[in-house]
Formats: structure tokens, C-alpha cells, sequence
């Protein structure tokens, strides 16, 4: 009777681990599953974007000069089209009033001399 006292504790014994592994597989099951993938991912980025934005705020405090430039800077870069279009504006517009100006100056010189 003891061998078979051995044999039903053995079985015991595979019932249970059976059952460990089924409640293992039952969780990895759980686990891997797209929604709670994606909920983990969107948590653990939130968690992270957070990190982020509070390192970013420290380090504005610290150079305060250092980011106003850098922001002034990226701020030129993303908007340089309709700046180098203002400045051949501006620049076009002086030109012109010096060579009008120019022109203005041969004029009366030439006007003078016939004149005299």
C-alpha cells in the first residue's frame, strides 16, 4: 500500500504543478494581451513624458538666457521663408529710395548747370 500512497502523492503533487503552470499561462495569457499592451505602453509614456516635461522645467530655471536663445533660435529656423522674404523686401525698398535719391541728386546737378 505504500507504493500506492507514493503513486496518488505523486499525482497530488502533478495535479498541483499542472495547476501552477495552467495559473502561469492563464497570467502570460493576460498579460499579453494588445489592450493591456497598450494601456501599459500609454501609462509608462505618460510616466515618462512627465519625467521629461519636469526636467525641462528645471532646466529652464537654471539658464533662463541660454533657452530664451535656443527658443529664439528654432522660432527663426521654423519661420525663415517669410523672413528672408521680409528682409529682400526691406532691402529692396531701401535700394530703391537710394537710387531714387540718386537720381534726384544728378537731376538738380544737371538742372544747375544748364541753368547756368
Amino acid at each position: 500500500m505504500t507504493e500506492n500512497s507514493e503513486i496518488a502523492a505523486a499525482r497530488i503533487e502533478v495535479e498541483r504543478s499542472r495547476a501552477r503552470v495552467m495559473a502561469t499561462a492563464q497570467d502570460l495569457q493576460d498579460r499579453l494581451k494588445p489592450k493591456v499592451l497598450a494601456r501599459d505602453a500609454w501609462e509608462g509614456a505618460k510616466v515618462k513624458g512627465a519625467d521629461l516635461a519636469e526636467d525641462a522645467v528645471d532646466a529652464v530655471r537654471a539658464r533662463p538666457l541660454a533657452t530664451t536663445g535656443v527658443v529664439a533660435a528654432i522660432a527663426m529656423f521654423l519661420a525663415r521663408e517669410p523672413l528672408i522674404e521680409l528682409a529682400g523686401k526691406w532691402v529692396d525698398g531701401v535700394s530703391k529710395k537710394r537710387t531714387g535719391k540718386k537720381r534726384r541728386g544728378a537731376r538738380n546737378s544737371e538742372d544747375e548747370t544748364e541753368t547756368a
